[in-house]
């Protein structure tokens, strides 16, 4: 595979930064639902973050087509580390980080992480030849998740200081103090350093010729805008199967944390073994989504893998098991990655690399005004009494049950797109 070097450099600096950046995400919704008891608090804090990200994500698609995409990486890890590692000496000086300035860590963590990913998929098709995109994606998913999987039961261990719930508690025998947030903000910046520092030693030869856009942002909007217009097929495919990925997101970083606190009356250790078996399914579906489907068309497979999604969510909705809640949790995670799987590689097919980081903004815009109005209402103290979070999951199965609605509508010409050279 040409540039092999660089793209394995690529998935060792996703892996560091991707790990510690785990925790935080773990870390932070966790401390505001169950230390400080402010769940409400929180989803007005995420609400507020995802409608600012609306503006920052239709910029990002411009960056990534106009700059190197190795110089965007080195700029995310040394924004990253620079405020991580304030936010953590401002905690060590005053004893605990304050709420504003968690918010604020949470806030770059999630502005980082839109930059990331398309600057991360871009780069992997710049570099790469065509009959490769599937297996770099694969590559890419199952580094990611395993990263992932790793991540989750490290904030177990951390945040439960080797608590006798700890998911590998017979594997490691220790007991500690917790770990405070500004120790973990602390080692999230350590590791945005050493991303940086493999980065940097990246050397390539694009596989692809890519002149930079220059004119204004609108002007280079409008490019990508027009391209998915003249191509309506795509460009539904592109917003209806970002339906599993959104809610994902919504149900992660907010009413997990409700669910396993509130719910299931669980700890740390629950919330953080459910990331974990989310990252084995997705594992799973990196390693064979490509075997299984190879005799099926991608549309089709993608809906069937929404079906899947849905049910899920229903049977998580009308239980208060917690192997049920684990069972989710790693048929969300094969669901999820294998539709990223496969949407991304039927992009990368019929998306020229000249504009994939623009397409991939008018896509990504659309996720986000969506997980706005979710978190939104999910904030609303109704959802945060009792049991009640469970009506969250029905609403978000529902969701991705309708979103199948324009793949289907759109299947026949979706089928017959044409590769773009």
């Amino acid at each position: 595979m040409k540039n092999k070097k660089a793209f394995y450099l690529l998935l060792s600096a996703n892996a560091v930064s991707g790990f510690a950046q785990g925790i935080s995400i773990i870390a932070i919704p966790w401390h505001f639902v169950s230390v400080l008891n402010k769940s409400s608090l929180y989803g007005v804090i995420f609400a507020v973050i995802t409608f600012i990200t609306l503006f920052w994500s239709l910029y990002v698609g411009t960056l990534v087509d106009k700059y190197s995409r190795k110089k965007i990486f080195l700029s995310l890890n040394v924004a990253g580390c620079l405020t991580l590692g304030t936010v953590a000496a401002i905690g060590f000086a005053l004893g605990q980080v304050p709420e504003l300035l968690i918010a604020l860590a949470f806030g770059v963590t999630i502005f980082i992480f839109n930059v990331h990913y398309p600057t991360l998929y871009a780069f992997g098709q710049e570099i790469t030849s065509k009959e490769n995109y599937g297996k770099i994606n694969s590559l890419l998913e199952v580094q990611g998740q395993t990263t992932s999987m790793l991540s989750g039961a490290f904030a177990a261990f951390l945040l439960g200081g080797g608590a006798d719930d700890f998911p590998l508690k017979r594997l490691i025998n220790i007991e500690f103090e917790p770990w405070s947030m500004q120790e973990i903000f602390l080692l999230d910046a350590s590791t945005y350093a050493l991303a940086f520092l493999l980065i940097l030693m990246i050397k390539y030869v694009p596989d692809k010729t890519r002149i930079p856009k220059t004119g204004g942002i609108l002007e280079r909007l409008k490019t990508g805008l027009k391209f998915l217009k003249k191509r309506p097929a795509l460009l539904s495919f592109g917003i209806a199967t970002y339906a599993i990925f959104v809610t994902l997101l919504v149900q992660a970083y907010f009413l997990m944390s409700v669910y396993v606190s509130h719910h299931l009356d669980k700890g740390p250790s629950v919330l953080a073994m459910g990331e974990m078996l989310y990252a084995g399914g997705a594992i799973v579906a990196g390693l064979f989504v490509r075997l299984v489907f190879k005799h099926m068309k991608p549309v089709l497979a993608i809906i069937i893998l929404m079906f899947i999604t849905t049910g899920i969510y229903y049977a998580c909705a009308f239980t208060m098991e917690t192997t049920i809640f684990y069972g989710f949790c790693l048929v969300l995670g094969l669901t999820n990655a294998g539709t990223r799987v496969l949407r991304i590689t039927f992009l990368f097919n019929y998306i020229p690399n000249q504009v994939i980081g623009r397409a991939g903004s008018i896509f990504n815009s659309t996720n986000i005004l969506m997980r706005i109005a979710f978190i939104s209402l999910f904030s609303l103290p109704f959802f945060s009494t009792g049991s009640n979070i469970t009506w969250g999951y029905f609403i978000l199965g529902t969701f991705v049950l309708v979103a199948i609605i324009p793949l289907v509508i759109f299947y026949g010409q979706l089928s017959k797109l044409k590769k773009e050279e």
